[in-house]
């Protein structure tokens, strides 16, 4: 008996376990299977007519975001709008953009929407570039059967559910600048943050030399430094929900599984009158 009761308090005080971290969620720009994945080019038209990776499509991510926004983006929104770019389940799907947000914020909506399997091409059109990579500037073209997506609604925090879930234990990581952090800087009605937030600058966890993400392990002593808990349940925002995305992704390559994005993040906390907010003095 007291040999169990011995077991339960050593188990109760132990360090949580790490999270393994995921597999596959980073492709880089050599690698020899990428021609075999569904590769979406998210820059705007002009950028990709100038040329884009051999085979990618382009996919305009504005109807997808604006249909999250109005809570819109159901099962019938992805499923016309991911067989017009080819996008299925049997194939995994690489993003990329020159704008680690941009891409970051589309593999994020198509995780939301249900996809499998989405990977972000690491450090984007900067790192094939300088790789010299071959460029195609003919568009192409790819369509896919009709899925019935199911979104994923464990990845998105709406206002309510962080109303009620921040005095809950699940901590809230604010990707924007120090000054919108601290309230210095109001993008909205109020400026300031969400009472215990962590700041965690979206830019902090990419190279800016490369633009690709930290290593992994530079990533997870960040976030211990941070003191965030992989373990925990997390909800990144930011202004509009894109640099949220970056941080998101971050979380998921250090191993967290828990992540939410509260995708209209500032633009909406910030202008409503039932919110609190803290900011610096």
């Amino acid at each position: 008996m007291m040999t169990s009761a011995l077991v339960l308090v050593y188990l109760c005080a132990a360090e949580p376990p790490t999270p393994v971290p995921p597999h596959q969620l980073l492709v880089e720009v050599d690698d020899a299977q990428l021609k075999n994945y569904r590769i979406l080019d998210v820059r705007s038209w002009a950028q990709y007519d100038a040329g884009h990776i051999p085979g990618a499509i382009h996919a305009n991510v504005e109807p997808w975001s604006k249909a999250v926004v109005a809570g819109k983006a159901d099962s019938a929104f992805w499923k016309g709008e991911l067989a017009k770019v080819g996008v299925s389940p049997q194939i995994p799907v690489v993003m990329y953009s020159d704008d680690v947000r941009e891409a970051a914020r589309a593999w994020w909506l198509l995780k939301f929407a249900g996809v499998p399997d989405v990977r972000l091409l690491n450090g984007g059109w900067k790192a094939y570039t300088q790789a010299k990579l071959p460029e195609q500037k003919e568009a192409a073209t790819a369509t896919a059967e009709t899925h019935d997506w199911k979104p994923d609604f464990t990845r998105l925090a709406d206002k309510q559910f962080v109303l009620k879930e921040h005095k809950n234990g699940c901590v809230c990581i604010d990707a924007r600048s120090a000054g919108e952090f601290r309230g210095e800087r109001a993008l909205a009605k109020n400026g300031g943050r969400i009472p215990g937030a962590i700041h965690l600058e979206w830019s902090e966890l990419i190279d800016p030399k490369t633009d690709k993400f930290l290593p992994q392990q530079k990533i997870q002593l960040l976030l211990k430094e941070r003191r965030i808990d992989l373990n925990k349940p997390l909800v990144t925002y930011c202004q509009s929900g894109g640099r949220a995305a970056v941080v998101a992704f971050g979380l998921e390559l250090a191993g967290a599984s828990n992540i939410r994005n509260y995708y209209r993040s500032w633009s909406e906390w910030g202008n409503s009158d039932d919110t609190p907010i803290d900011r610096d003095k």
